[in-house]
């Protein structure tokens, strides 16, 4: 190749003189590389002189290949231009600067720590806005005037009316796979009738409250914990504590009010279209009547589990917007952090909704249970 990387090795009165010439630039140098490194070091182990004058072109992957080669220090007899000069001390400067170490992880008593101060954080907060809106609701108290009407309004449409048909679906369906699954095993036994028993028991007073919290908490708790984050980054709250604006009682209590209105009536709807959904399977699977259906389900399913669903409702719906608006709080001035929290608030809310729902079962495990 015209132009090429050459070099040559001379002996003049006992002494080695290593002269190079062309363009030592990454397209223009010999290869295998490795071979041509072995070849440089073989020389510098002479202690030759090195002679640069016909180098014509010369990039950082020569400059680093001759550095590396004279054991990253200057030859002490050598002929070198100014300018190549310059581009070695520039390849010098990369090839010694200290290239930083992958951190390893930390020790599994330190991440249990980590997570333990993690978790005591998020308590502390948490304890601090449950009491923030304490304070609010007495002050509003004494001063009605100041409820945020508009606010909560506004988030009721927004987390109850917009998502009846999402769980007005979701319901039916389930209803629909739990009638089919539970006519086919009822079927064995001929106990096709009881198949009330179980629609009613399990959608009123589990399923129901459960889907819905589910829903509501990767629908509305997201889209709250973004938004109070998207103000976090924006520094809208920042601005609104600059004028005197309380963020509890213009963000957070309106969503949290409206969640705790909202859900028992979407527990109430979801829960009507599962019976519904059920009751079409029954009817199309075991050949149940719609009258015999109606007239049975409410010797089956006692008011009390009624009650117990709508509770579970406002329990969870309170749950829910505490959650999204504690994470929403927290989010950093930075979209990673945005993202993050939004995930972090729809699992968090899940995950607590059904550790609820337990204990729910716990507490009131023979309440409205049929004779």
């Amino acid at each position: 190749m015209r132009g090429a990387a050459e070099f040559a090795a001379e002996s003049q009165a006992g002494k080695m003189f290593a002269r190079l010439s062309g363009a030592w630039t990454l397209a223009c140098l010999p290869t295998p590389i490795p071979a041509l490194d072995q070849r440089l070091r073989a020389l510098v182990a002479t202690g030759a002189a090195w002679d640069l004058s016909a180098v014509t072109q010369l990039d950082s992957a020569g400059a680093l290949l001759l550095w590396r080669a004279w054991g990253r220090t200057w030859p002490a007899d050598i002929v070198v231009s100014d300018a190549l000069r310059h581009v070695i001390e520039r390849a010098a400067m990369v090839s010694t600067a200290v290239v930083p170490q992958a951190e390893k992880g930390p020790s599994p008593l330190v991440w249990l720590g980590e997570q333990l101060f993690s978790v005591i954080a998020h308590l502390r907060d948490g304890v601090t806005l449950i009491g923030a809106l304490i304070l609010d609701l007495l002050w509003l108290c004494a001063h009605p005037r100041e409820i945020p009407v508009r606010e909560i309004l506004a988030n009721i449409y927004k987390c109850g009316a917009l998502a009846l048909p999402v769980t007005a679906l979701v319901g039916f369906l389930i209803g629909v796979v739990l009638s089919y699954l539970s006519s086919l095993q009822l079927r064995l036994f001929g106990a096709e009738t009881f198949i009330v028993n179980i629609l009613g028991m399990s959608i009123i007073r589990e399923l129901g409250p459960v889907l819905v919290a589910v829903l509501v908490a990767g629908r509305s708790g997201s889209a709250m914990t973004a938004q109070i984050g998207v103000m976090r980054v924006t520094e809208e709250i920042d601005a609104l504590a600059t004028m005197g604006v309380s963020r509890t009682l213009r963000l957070v209590l309106p969503k949290v009010l409206a969640l705790a209105l909202a859900m028992p009536l979407l527990v109430v709807w979801c829960s009507a279209a599962g019976i519904l959904g059920g009751l079409v399977a029954a009817n199309l699977q075991l050949d149940l009547s719609w009258g015999f259906f109606i007239e049975r389900l409410p010797r089956s399913v006692p008011l009390p589990n009624l009650w117990i669903g709508l509770s579970k409702g406002l329990v969870f719906g309170l749950l829910i917007g505490l959650i999204a608006c504690h994470f929403g709080l927290r989010v950093k001035p930075n979209t990673e952090s945005l993202s993050t929290k939004t995930t972090s608030s729809v699992v968090a809310a899940i995950t607590v909704v059904i550790l609820v729902d337990a204990v729910f079962a716990i507490f009131t495990r023979n309440i409205g249970m049929p004779l």
